[in-house]
């Protein structure tokens, strides 16, 4: 990972939530300037750091934010969506039957031609060979068992596990309000 003296490209600001934690850690909690300039006008948003760059209109000036809080606190305890990406993220992006972190599918656990459903309980993140290998197979008929027992996740869990997917470049001015294991490259 890097860290930038120089804002990313794009220039967005990272959102927190009114406790000044991040949204999101996986995908992390970016909005573009252009979003962050009308939440400001909005006065949905308060501006906690910026960047050098200035932003001019006519009647008008200010540096861009690098970093907003929302006024208004966002509950974190609703139950996750179930999306591949928060079931992939559920599973750390790795095959439940091999490990591997290529080709990855959905598997439902009891196949849907037994009466399986799609539901966080019954479906895990397969490699599609894994997948294809297990078939319209139960576990145990097929002798692959998953590393996890499918379950719906918290937010927090999943929070937490967004966490172990740090981005490839993260500004200064936000290293203050992540918590990941950084080291800053000089």
């Amino acid at each position: 990972m890097q860290v930038l003296s120089r804002p990313p490209s794009g220039m967005p600001a990272l959102v927190l939530n009114a406790d000044y934690r991040p949204l999101s850690y996986y995908p992390l909690s970016l909005w573009p300037w252009q979003e962050v300039i009308k939440a400001v006008f909005l006065e949905r948003v308060e501006v906690v750091s910026t960047y050098d760059h200035v932003v001019r209109s006519p009647s008008f000036e200010m540096k861009l934010p690098s970093v907003v809080s929302l006024k208004q606190y966002v509950p974190q305890d609703r139950p996750p969506a179930f999306t591949r990406f928060n079931l992939f993220l559920r599973d750390g992006f790795s095959c439940q039957y091999c490990g591997a972190l290529d080709d990855l599918t959905f598997d439902h656990v009891i196949p849907r031609s037994r009466g399986g459903r799609t539901t966080w309980e019954n479906i895990v993140t397969a490699c599609a060979p894994c997948n294809l290998g297990k078939g319209g197979r139960t576990p145990r008929e097929a002798g692959m068992h998953p590393f996890h027992t499918a379950r719906r996740p918290s937010m927090h869990e999943l929070q937490d596990r967004g966490r172990r997917f740090p981005p490839g470049h993260l500004h200064a001015s936000w290293l203050d309000y992540l918590y990941w294991d950084i080291e800053l490259e000089a």
